[in-house]
């Protein structure tokens, strides 16, 4: 997320978040309503406002600028572009309740031909059109009612009227500024947006006029904290016409001095949506392995560790799955670490999870226009890359690992009482998490949540924060019942209950 602007994917995700920190979307629906209804008073004494709202959140912003106005003298009459029986969101419609209450003059109309017909009158008494039809949320191609009320819009400035956006101009592309139709698209003379600027708001200075950035009451601290909005963009759906492997296929790498930890591994991919998931494991633990479950494919190697010439049969492996997710269980023999590098080097290995054991041989840096990787350290592992890690409060911490994450071309997850997650440009922190989950094998469970993750999605950032959060979730839901006798599977268990709002 940047200092000066926010997408539409990254304020949804914050809004969400919000929600999740106790900040209610009623709560900044108020506050974006005043906003607007404020930027309207500064500039306009008195006078005659009409509003246009959608059924969405965006028109609940509407009703809640028209309440303030009438409150400061205005007179105000608003026009729902549908059925108060539509409006999608219990904040919406509790905000047209008491406008309703309050004995503002209120129309539902949801035929195009009529909606036409009655803004012509009211526009007659108009100085003022909020258009507060569509936010930030919206692509493609405005239907009908809308259709015609953003055509009453522009027609409205036509008639010198000043027209007031609620956030963004109604059927522009929050992130692009690209409307399917130019005529399609509200030309605004003043835009009020929340929180940060929208893309959109740069790109298309003609649709957007005056620009004012208001806060609505958004901690700059909850830009940075991970939270289940984090999920929205990550966690995919499950079409009807999906096909096994099409939700990720996960080649582990591990094993060895420890069966456990690629079986945890391997597993909490699988509970976090992954389609198929191959444990390549030495001999000596494969037959171990496969035994944990039967939902495991498990490809036994040559020997008793992950040896150089293992390093062909994974490659050729790797061509067939999404994402690598190497180190857990492998020990640190001097072959594996030279295995683990050759593998990471290979052209197979374009989506790369690195955890534990594989630290040693990591071949670092990487090219991050060539290769997407994700490394999950906690503070003690960087000596395995041979990094001194020297820091000590949160704020050295995001810095080193900011730093680190520039320098090698990765995403960097750092684990720890609050994990760190930066690709060295964007930087997030999960405060989720308990002290129950320092029992063994909690770390291999968020590397296959990570890994799960990867393989439906590119932003490798997002990943990671998307899979601190879901781990650390889990992990608490988990502690609720077990507390500190929790273990690893148990953190297992409960990942489809922080993912079932999402899938």
């Amino acid at each position: 997320m940047s200092s000066g602007e926010i997408t539409a994917a990254e304020m949804a995700a914050l809004d969400e978040n919000c929600k999740a920190f106790g900040l209610s979307t009623l709560q900044l629906m108020e506050n974006a309503g005043s906003a607007v209804a404020k930027e309207i008073a500064r500039r306009f004494k008195a006078g005659s406002v009409l509003v246009l709202a959608g059924k969405g959140n965006n028109g609940g912003d509407g009703f809640v600028a028209a309440r303030h106005l009438l409150s400061l003298g205005f007179r105000v009459r608003v026009v729902l572009v549908g059925r108060e029986r539509d409006i999608r969101t219990e904040e919406a419609r509790r905000n047209y309740e008491i406008l309703k209450e309050c004995g503002c003059p209120c129309e539902e109309i949801s035929d195009a031909s009529a909606l036409r017909r009655r803004c012509e009158e009211l526009l007659a008494d108009a100085d003022i059109v909020v258009d507060a039809i569509f936010g930030t949320g919206f692509k493609g191609v405005p239907r009908e009612p809308e259709a015609t009320a953003i055509e009453i819009l522009n027609e409205a400035r036509r008639l010198k009227r000043i027209v007031v956006a609620v956030d963004i101009p109604s059927g522009l592309d929050a992130d692009t500024g690209e409307a399917e139709k130019a005529e399609k698209a509200v030309h605004a003379n003043l835009t009020v947006t929340f929180h940060k600027a929208k893309p959109a708001l740069k790109a298309k200075k003609d649709f957007v006029g005056e620009v004012v950035v208001a806060p609505i009451g958004i901690p700059p601290a909850f830009e940075k904290l991970a939270g289940p909005g984090d999920l929205r963009s990550v966690v995919k759906k499950r079409r009807k016409e999906s096909h096994k492997g099409e939700h990720g296929r996960i080649l582990v790498v591990g094993g060895g001095p420890f069966a456990g930890a690629p079986a945890l591994a391997a597993l909490a991919a699988l509970r976090a949506g992954a389609d198929w998931v191959t444990v390549a494991a030495p001999k000596s633990v494969a037959s171990t392995i496969a035994k944990f479950s039967p939902n495991l494919i498990v490809k036994p190697l040559s020997a008793d560790i992950l040896v150089e010439e293992d390093v062909p049969i994974v490659r050729n492996l790797a061509k067939k799955h999404d994402v690598l997710l190497i180190g857990t269980g492998l020990g640190d023999a001097e072959e594996t670490k030279n295995a683990v590098r050759m593998i990471l080097e290979g052209e197979e290995c374009e989506k790369a999870v690195v955890d534990a054991d594989g630290f040693y041989g990591v071949p670092l840096p990487f090219d991050a226009k060539k290769k997407k990787v994700i490394l999950t350290p906690h503070a003690g592992e960087f000596s395995k890359m041979g990094v001194a890690f020297k820091a000590s409060t949160l704020e050295e911490k995001e810095a080193f690992v900011r730093e680190f994450s520039l320098k090698n071309g990765v995403v960097t997850l750092l684990k720890g009482h609050i994990d760190i997650i930066s690709d060295g440009s964007r930087l997030k922190i999960n405060k989720k998490g308990n002290a129950g989950m320092t029992v063994g094998g909690t770390g291999d469970v968020l590397a296959g949540i990570t890994s799960a993750f990867l393989a439906v999605n590119d932003d490798a950032f997002n990943v990671a924060v998307a899979s601190a959060y879901v781990s650390g979730a889990a992990g608490d839901l988990a502690f609720a019942e077990k507390g500190n006798c929790l273990l690893a599977t148990d953190v297992i268990e409960k990942i489809p209950a922080v993912l079932k709002d999402f899938c």
